[in-house]
């Protein structure tokens, strides 16, 4: 009796036991599904986020590269001398001025629109047209020509809905008769910044965006993949590369407007001729770039396998020819990955930039890295700063521009990455 009571201690036990492992390996697969779940989720709240924004900004700025346009008929040949030559030479726009481009667009407005037609069409419009015959000088030879115009700054916003009541029924009735219409505005991308939202373009931050990015990449990819080559191959471990690291570490996260103190202490003072230009910009968001490729330069380096610079050396490779030849390229995709997030955080900065006065009105495009010039996020800035709304339209074409612009700048980069990435 004694021993059957044993027994079936033991197989209770044993059940027990088993039971319990069973409920452990269930909440071990439920913890799992839960974790799943919990990934899942925050990549499909992550995805429908940028779903969002994408979708905002593209419908936001679909209006901002459309402006309001008032279409006409002018006369053009008899009524304008110049030698079609001339449109060849040094500013045809001024030989268009010259010989009375602007009195004839004001005349045709007021023959089109009646009496108050100088006043409906948008400052400058006269170089719009100036600008059309320089593309085709074969016009001065027809009689009549018909040119879409920007319309003035109070007619655009009558035909959005705003501005006084007598101005909104001239909008109503000239859009009625096909003589004002919203158009996509293909000179957005080809001008420069104007204080009239009709008037105004983004290639002017554009361009600049475009040089201040490559001064700094000029600048910090080599000097910071040097850097993270010697701290990781070359420099001994003492208390003075321990200081030096902590050092560099510690400079990835001072914000970005300090360093826009430094260059406005270092650089300017250095150049002051120089300010608010794309080579002074690049080499200010250059330092706050570098450290971020030192980082993740001396973390694809550490990643390389030490057999693969034992083996190079037991080849015969020198030192150099081991870093240079095996290491930096199976480094190279690492590498790259930092350089990408710090050029994209650098794409984005404003203020470091506006503390060396990048935030100036500029007209025209730069024509070297010494002109003056603005980028692309401090003209967004400005721009919705304005409280016209036209201005608002344009921040948002602004912001897809600029979206367009990192995708491609990231696009480039990763590529590069791919391209070189090997595997061990």
């Amino acid at each position: 009796m004694t021993q059957t009571n044993q027994t079936d201690a033991r197989a209770a036990l044993r059940a027990a036991r088993q039971a319990r492992m069973q409920a452990g390996l269930a909440a071990r697969y439920r913890a799992d599904r839960l974790f799943r779940l919990a990934g899942l989720s925050a990549v499909s709240f992550s995805a429908l986020v940028l779903v969002f924004l994408l979708v905002a900004m593209a419908s936001n700025g679909w209006a901002g590269f459309h402006r309001s346009e008032l279409r006409m008929t002018m006369p053009i040949h008899g009524h304008i001398e110049i030698d079609p030559a001339r449109l060849t030479q040094s500013d045809p726009l001024g030989g268009l001025e010259v010989a009375g481009l602007p009195d004839l667009v004001e005349a045709a407005a007021v023959k089109a629109f009646g009496p108050d037609g100088t006043a409906l069409i948008g400052d400058g419009a006269w170089r719009e047209v100036g600008n059309m015959l320089i593309a085709d000088p074969s016009l001065l030879m027809n009689n009549q020509i018909s040119v879409s115009i920007p319309a003035s700054n109070e007619l655009a916003n009558a035909q959005r809905g705003g501005g006084d009541a007598e101005m909104q029924r001239r909008a109503a009735t000239l859009t009625r008769e096909g003589k004002l219409v919203r158009a996509f505005d293909t000179g957005f991308l080809v001008r420069a910044d104007a204080t009239n939202p009709q008037s105004v373009g983004i290639w002017g931050a554009l361009k600049g965006s475009i040089m201040t990015m490559f001064i700094t990449l000029v600048l910090a990819f080599p000097i910071g993949v040097l850097s993270a080559l010697y701290l990781e191959e070359y420099a001994a471990r003492n208390r003075w590369t321990d200081i030096i690291e902590i050092s560099i570490n510690n400079l990835a996260a001072v914000p970005s407007i300090i360093f826009g103190l430094l260059g406005l202490a270092v650089f300017l003072a250095a150049f002051p001729n120089y300010r608010s230009a794309p080579l002074i910009g690049g080499m200010t968001l250059a330092l706050m770039t570098m450290p971020v490729i030192v980082i993740s330069g001396r973390n694809a380096i550490k990643a390389v396998p030490p057999s693969i610079r034992d083996a190079a050396l037991a080849m015969g490779a020198s030192p150099v020819q081991v870093v240079f030849h095996h290491v930096l390229p199976l480094a190279l995709p690492g590498i790259l990955t930092g350089t990408i997030i710090g050029m994209a955080r650098a794409l984005g900065e404003t203020a470091p930039l506006l503390m060396i006065g990048m935030r100036a009105f500029v007209a025209s495009p730069p024509s070297d890295f010494t002109s003056p010039s603005t980028v692309l996020p401090v003209q967004i800035f400005l721009w919705s700063d304005e409280i016209d709304r036209g201005f608002i339209e344009r921040t948002s074409a602004a912001i897809v521009v600029l979206l367009i612009f990192l995708l491609l700048m990231n696009g480039i980069a990763i590529y590069l990455r791919n391209r070189f990435e090997k595997r061990w």
